[in-house]
């Protein structure tokens, strides 16, 4: 089984590094959806890793929950291998004008 014995944390920052745009989320949660849909409408694919499909998912949601300090985990995003954060930073960002930038500066944008 992949991933077995590898630290939690260790994973996520690997998982997180591997693409321009990456997003833990739960298939079932329409949250995550909403943030899946908006960045497919600005012409980002991110990698998404559904944590309810994952057989260690359990460990990585724990993960993110220690990492993000909060208890509600599931859209998080991270961007250029950066922890965003969850839903309503990534709309904090949108609204703001911060999260193109960072969309390109990721190379997940071109234009």
């Amino acid at each position: 089984m992949v991933g077995v014995g590898v630290d939690p944390l260790e994973r996520i920052e690997r998982l997180a590094s591997e693409n321009a745009v990456v997003i833990f989320s739960i298939s079932s949660c329409c949250m995550c959806h909403a943030i899946k849909r908006l960045f497919c409408g600005m012409g980002v694919n991110p990698a998404v890793h559904e944590l309810d499909e994952d057989p260690l998912g359990k460990d990585l949601e724990r993960a993110l929950i220690r990492l993000l300090g909060t208890s509600s985990v599931v859209p998080v995003v991270f961007i250029g291998g950066k922890l965003i954060g969850t839903m309503d930073r990534v709309m904090a960002c949108h609204i703001n004008g911060t999260l193109v930038p960072l969309l390109k500066e990721a190379g997940a944008l071109w234009l």
